[in-house]
């Protein structure tokens, strides 16, 4: 797949240096004016050539697809200029600011016959698919709990007065767009849209700064904690009423898994690679390869119910976008 990047922060460093490996030629790289030297400091390793106009780079022959890293705020208005000039879309997580935005853009790519990825490492990690397969072993669940807690040096400034993007409501930040996306997105691809969410959040000058969302499934109980403004060791917990499946690291690294049974015996099990992006890439890269439009447009159902989740929960405990407000 011949890939164009529009945006030069810290996830565009990490990961283009992998992508040869994974299936990808990195043709592109486009950024503002004012970050172009890190624009460079991506391309120039490959080849690729450097834009500073969106609409330029998309209009290259040698792009096919677009992998689009920019701020929160930027997802919906860059991932639907890329479908509209025809590219396939990975787009860093979350799919969109609103669930209105999700909505939209999935209908687009449905519309024009183009795949759009959600760059969500978790549903992808061999560890993830192990507790799948575990799943009914341990029996009825009856509670699941996720916490994702890492107190941000960004919190430091905003309590200073100074608002980063990942506390400003402007820019969809929130500590529930970043840490509790990967715990919904742990507990959504596991057992599907819950019937009702609520979300106790502590806010600050409009933003979320950590909080805990509860999912009702009828028969068990999920709950999510995430948290920027404070730290906790990271869980998560699926408990059965036949034992229980416990992971130590956070949702979206998803490591070692531990089966524990009631009668005392215990699975471990690490299948993860070392970069944990190389799973969905690689996933993302076979299934352009195949034609597999069915099995992108699945997975973009769940991006969606992740973002109607996420949109009902946010908008519950007053936090809002100027997404929300748009026509």
């Amino acid at each position: 797949m011949r890939l164009g990047v529009v945006g030069s922060g810290m996830i565009a460093h990490e990961i283009v240096p992998h992508l040869g490996a994974w299936g990808y030629e990195v043709n592109a790289v486009c950024s503002t004016p004012r970050s172009v030297a890190k624009a460079h400091e991506i391309a120039d390793p490959y080849g690729a050539a450097v834009f500073t106009d969106y609409a330029q780079m998309l209009a290259q022959p040698d792009v096919d697809a677009v992998y689009v890293a920019v701020p929160n705020h930027l997802h919906f208005s860059h991932a639907m200029a890329a479908l509209d000039a025809g590219k396939h879309v990975i787009l860093e997580k979350p799919l969109a600011a609103t669930v209105r935005e999700a909505e939209k853009l999935a209908l687009a790519a449905r519309d024009k016959g183009l795949f759009l990825y959600e760059a969500i490492t978790t549903l992808y990690l061999p560890n993830y698919q192990r507790i799948r397969e575990w799943l009914p072993r341990i029996g009825d669940v009856k509670i699941v709990t996720c916490n994702y807690s890492q107190y941000s040096s960004r919190y430091d400034a905003f309590r200073s007065g100074t608002v980063l993007p990942a506390f400003d409501p402007q820019k969809a930040g929130g500590a529930l767009m970043d840490l509790g996306l990967y715990n919904v997105q742990y507990v959504v691809g596991l057992f599907g849209a819950p019937a009702q969410v609520a979300y106790q959040a502590n806010v600050e000058r409009g933003i979320d700064t950590s909080g805990v969302l509860t999912f009702d499934y009828g028969g068990f109980k999920a709950v999510s904690v995430a948290a920027k403004d404070c730290g906790a060791p990271t869980q998560n917990v699926i408990q059965g009423n036949d034992g229980y499946i416990l992971q130590t690291t956070p949702a979206g690294i998803c490591g070692q898994v531990t089966l524990h049974m009631n009668d005392g015996t215990e699975e471990t099990y690490d299948g993860n690679p070392p970069l944990r992006f190389e799973s969905e890439f690689r996933a993302f890269a076979a299934g352009v390869a195949a034609g597999d439009l069915e099995g992108c447009y699945r997975t973009l159902d769940h991006s969606v119910a992740v973002s109607r989740a996420m949109t009902e929960a946010r908008l519950a405990a007053g936090v809002r976008f100027p997404a929300d407000d748009a026509a």
